[in-house]
């Protein structure tokens, strides 16, 4: 009779105990910058200098002396006389004495005299080198400051965090072409299963294409790391353990997901088991779907045993395998884009387990959101498909009524 998962534990506890026996491995390279997306810094960034470095126009229009303004309305505008024009891309090497306006295009340069930009919109020409001005302006009205962005010496971006497309554009707005960041990690992906067969080929009666090995690696890409597929392997002891000990000895963290029945998971945790010390440290957990997850630390690395079926394998990645990996490269905990929105349907849950439920997000003549159940057993990948992301019950709710606010994070 084979033990079976007596001994389960909450996911934040799993959780825990895994990431309590890591440490951030300390291996960092430099990059261009404009190839840094999805990169995890190594080191914290401070400006180099002021941006922007000079004084620039936020509108099409009028460089001027506010002064020369006050007071002028509609009815009584103030007239200034048209001096000269500011090039874009140069140096402003106009001098504006009283009563004297320059045209400046946005992101023009400010002469050293000037102090506001007045809109096109709030004048009107009277000649060819004469405007009338329609409203006054007050100093740095349309002007952006010199440093008004981030000062020389700012604090930019913290060690952990990960590189979104905005970073990439503001640091190298700042002339930081190149940054130190964590290395890649190199995550091992195995699949087992004697049904499994290589999505290209057409399944005989009883098989099916493999689903988890390409889902898991386009997991680890949006995570930031390097998937490593090692192929899928039927259920014999002897080429699970060959296979997979060639991947945990290539990988810095190992993911093999193994098939769905009882002697399946436990042949994979003996072999995980068989990797190194500690070896498996949590097998089962409080989860639907997801309760055979294998947890397990096999001389300093990380090895997961996620479920085969294909619901499971997504839910459990995200619980287990993205947090570590982000420990592992220092990076900031992952958190996940979620929306408010009101459930639809009862949905039951179990006691002393976290469930987890996929949903459509739909929305309400009010401006609200519906998130609507998608109902399906976790072997049928379709129903992440149709889903816009997945709310949590939690441990003891024991379900949620229809019209519960819910959080749900999409996918």
């Amino acid at each position: 009779m084979t033990r079976e998962l007596f001994d389960v534990r909450t996911p934040p506890d799993a959780l825990r105990i895994v990431l309590d026996r890591l440490v951030p491995l300390s291996e960092a390279e430099r990059v261009k910058t404009k190839d840094a997306l999805d990169r995890v810094l190594a080191e914290a960034l401070c400006s180099p200098s002021d941006l922007p470095s000079f004084r620039r126009s936020t509108m099409d229009g009028f460089a001027v002396r506010a002064a020369d303004t006050y007071g002028a309305t509609e009815g009584l505008p103030a007239y200034l006389e048209i001096v000269g024009e500011i090039l874009m891309g140069r140096a402003a090497s106009i001098e504006l004495q009283r009563g004297h306006a320059a045209v400046i295009a946005t992101g023009g340069m400010l002469p050293d005299t000037a102090d506001a930009v007045i809109m096109v919109e709030q004048t009107q020409a009277v000649g060819p080198h004469t405007i009338e001005v329609l409203r006054p302006v007050a100093p740095g009205e349309n002007v952006v400051q010199v440093g008004e962005d981030v000062r020389r010496g700012d604090p930019l971006l913290e060690r952990g965090h990960t590189l979104r497309p905005q970073d990439i554009g503001g640091l190298l707005a700042l002339g930081i072409t190149d940054v130190c960041v964590a290395r890649r990690l190199a995550v091992g992906i195995v699949s087992g299963g004697d049904e499994v067969i290589d999505p290209e080929h057409s399944p005989a009666p009883g098989q099916i294409r493999d689903i988890n090995s390409y889902t898991l690696a386009s997991l680890v890409l949006r995570d930031g790391h390097t998937p490593r597929l090692h192929g899928i392997v039927p259920d014999d002891y002897t080429a699970l353990e060959r296979e997979v000990r060639a991947a945990f000895e290539a990988s810095d963290v190992l993911v093999v997901s193994a098939g769905s029945s009882v002697s399946t998971r436990d042949m994979t945790a003996t072999v995980i088991s068989s990797l190194g010390l500690p070896g498996v440290l949590v097998h089962g957990v409080s989860l639907k779907p997801g309760k055979p997850t294998i947890l397990a630390v096999c001389d300093g690395k990380p090895v997961f045993g996620l479920p085969g079926n294909p619901v499971s394998c997504m839910v459990t990645y995200g619980l287990f395998v993205a947090p570590t990996l982000a420990l592992l490269a220092g990076a900031d905990a992952p958190t996940q884009k979620r929306v408010a929105a009101r459930l639809t349907r009862n949905v039951a849950s179990a006691t002393g387990r976290e469930d987890y439920i996929q949903v459509r997000l739909e929305e309400r003549p009010d401006g609200g959101v519906d998130a609507v159940p998608v109902f399906g057993k976790s072997n049928l990948i379709y129903t992440l498909i149709r889903a816009d992301g997945m709310l949590k019950i939690p441990l003891d709710a024991g379900g949620l009524l229809a019209g519960t606010p819910v959080d749900v994070m999409l996918f």
